[in-house]
């Protein structure tokens, strides 16, 4: 749907940029140029070193000179080592430097099917996607997330419909009175 009006496709694509928050810039911090701050390899703002960056928003390399990914694990393996780095600053220790571990990657791409790359071990199709799924599940916090996922992913299954709703509208328009 288009507004009103419904557009028939056999292909939909959906692109959108990856630019970083734009509270990196209130840092006043080097950025690179999709608007990360470039962080040391602790993680602390060059001249800030009691400030840290972590997660989608620091720009730092790997030993290889690869860029660290955008993605959830490496922000987790970020945030512990900032909260380790934060301890070490308190007492009066030596920071650590950060260095990615890379677990592999987990993706679906359709209905009972996905790839899984860790490595030595690819798969793909429907193993591959009981593999995502259980391993999805098996990081959530809490029993009752779990089961709540699990009958929200089940009901989208069987019912066809997706939580994720596109919105669209014309940006021009005011927002209505609160």
């Amino acid at each position: 749907m288009l507004g009103d009006a419904f557009v028939p496709a056999k292909t939909v694509v959906w692109a959108a940029g990856v630019a970083a928050s734009p509270l990196g810039a209130l840092l006043g911090a080097q950025l690179d140029r999709a608007g990360r701050v470039l962080v040391q390899p602790d993680l602390s703002v060059a001249g800030h070193p009691d400030v840290f960056v972590a997660g989608d928003l620091a720009s730092v390399a790997q030993a290889d000179g690869k860029p660290v990914p955008g993605v959830a694990p490496a922000a987790k393996q970020m945030g512990r080592l900032v909260a380790h780095n934060i301890r070490m600053r308190l007492s009066g220790g030596t920071t650590q430097v950060f260095a990615y571990k890379d677990y592999g990657n987990l993706a679906t791409i359709g209905r009972m099917a996905a790839v899984v790359d860790l490595g030595k071990l690819r798969l793909s199709g429907l193993l591959a996607w009981w593999f995502w799924l259980t391993a999805h599940v098996f990081f959530l916090i809490g029993f009752r997330n779990r089961v709540v996922v699990l009958l929200n992913w089940w009901w989208a299954y069987w019912s066809y419909q997706r939580a994720a709703r596109i919105i669209l509208g014309d940006d021009r328009e005011p927002p209505p009175a609160a």
